[in-house]
C-alpha cells in the first residue's frame, strides 16, 4: 500500500457505543479513512461488496446476518479481493475463534479492547510496519488455533466415514493427512518419506504404519457408509467393491482441506 493512500476502514458493530469508539479514534489521523458503519450483515456484505474497503472490522453479532454469514458470502463474493477482516467480540469461544480464522479472518480480538491495539492490528494486518514480538506470538496463537481447526475437521471426517477413534490406524492415517497438507509433495514419497515420518514419532515401523491404514481404509468400507464417503468429497468415484489405496484416500481428504483454505 503506498505511505500516501488512506486506510479504507468499514465497521459492521450491532453496538453504537463501539462504533463511536472507533470513528472518534480514527477520526483526526489523516491515515485513516471511516468508509462507513452499519449495525447488520446484509448492509455491511452489499458495501463492502461495492465500495473500496482495505479492512473490515466486524462484530459476530450483527442484525440480520451474523458476522460469519458476512464472511462466508465476502469470500464466495469477491474471493481474493476480500478485505482484510479483523473480528472483535465479547463471544470468546475457542469455537467462535476458529470459526472466525477459518473464514478469512486475520485476527479476533475480544471485547474490551484498547484503540490503540485495534491501530496496530490494523497495521499487522496490511503489512504496513515491521514483525514484531507482539505479532510473532499472535502468529504462534493463529498456527495453534490452526492445527486444532484441522484436526477437528480430520475427526469429522473419520467419522463420517466410518473410522473408529480406538485402531492403530487412526492416528497414523490422522498424521499421515496432517503431513500432506501441510506438504502436498510427500504424497509423492509415501514409503520413503510420510511412513517412515510416522514410525518415527510414533516409535514403530513403516510397515506397520502402511498396514494399519490399509486397516483403517477397510473397516470404513467394511461398514458400507459408501454413500457417506462419495458425498463428504463430493464425487461418486467409489463402491463396495472399489476402495481407494492408502495414498489415494490420504490424498482426498488433504485437497479436500486444503479447498476449504486450511493450508499454510
Amino acid at each position: 500500500m503506498n505511505e500516501n493512500e488512506k486506510i479504507k476502514i468499514f465497521i459492521a458493530d450491532n453496538s453504537e457505543e463501539t462504533t463511536s469508539e472507533i470513528i472518534e479514534y480514527f477520526e483526526n489521523n489523516k491515515r485513516y479513512e471511516i468508509v462507513n458503519s452499519c449495525k447488520d450483515g446484509k448492509t455491511a456484505l452489499a458495501e463492502v461488496e461495492n465500495t473500496p474497503v482495505d479492512v473490515l472490522i466486524t462484530d459476530i453479532v450483527l442484525a440480520g446476518s451474523d458476522g460469519f454469514v458476512l464472511m462466508e458470502n465476502l469470500k464466495e463474493k469477491l474471493g481474493s479481493k476480500m478485505p482484510k477482516i479483523i473480528v472483535t467480540s465479547s463471544l470468546s469461544h475457542e469455537g467462535f475463534i476458529n470459526k472466525a480464522l477459518s473464514l478469512g479472518a486475520s485476527y479476533f480480538m475480544i471485547k474490551p479492547y484498547e484503540m490503540a491495539n485495534l491501530e496496530s492490528r490494523i497495521e499487522d494486518v496490511l503489512g504496513l510496519k515491521e514483525p514484531s514480538k507482539d505479532k510473532a506470538v499472535l502468529q504462534k496463537d493463529y498456527k495453534t488455533m490452526r492445527t486444532k481447526i484441522v484436526e477437528e475437521k480430520i475427526s469429522n471426517v473419520f467419522i463420517t466415514v466410518g473410522i473408529p477413534a480406538h485402531i492403530k490406524g487412526y492416528q497414523f492415517l490422522r498424521e499421515a493427512i496432517k503431513m500432506a497438507i501441510d506438504t502436498p509433495d510427500i504424497i509423492n514419497s509415501i514409503t520413503k518419506r510420510l511412513y517412515p515420518s510416522i514410525a518415527e514419532k510414533f516409535e514403530t515401523s513403516a510397515s506397520k504404519v502402511e498396514r494399519a491404514i490399509r486397516h483403517a481404509i477397510e473397516v470404513a468400507w467394511n461398514r458400507g457408509k459408501i454413500e457417506n464417503i462419495n458425498s463428504l468429497f463430493g464425487l461418486k468415484v467409489y463402491n463396495q467393491n472399489e476402495k481407494p489405496t492408502n495414498g489415494e484416500f490420504i490424498a482426498l481428504v488433504a485437497d479436500k482441506m486444503l479447498m476449504e483454505g486450511l493450508g499454510n
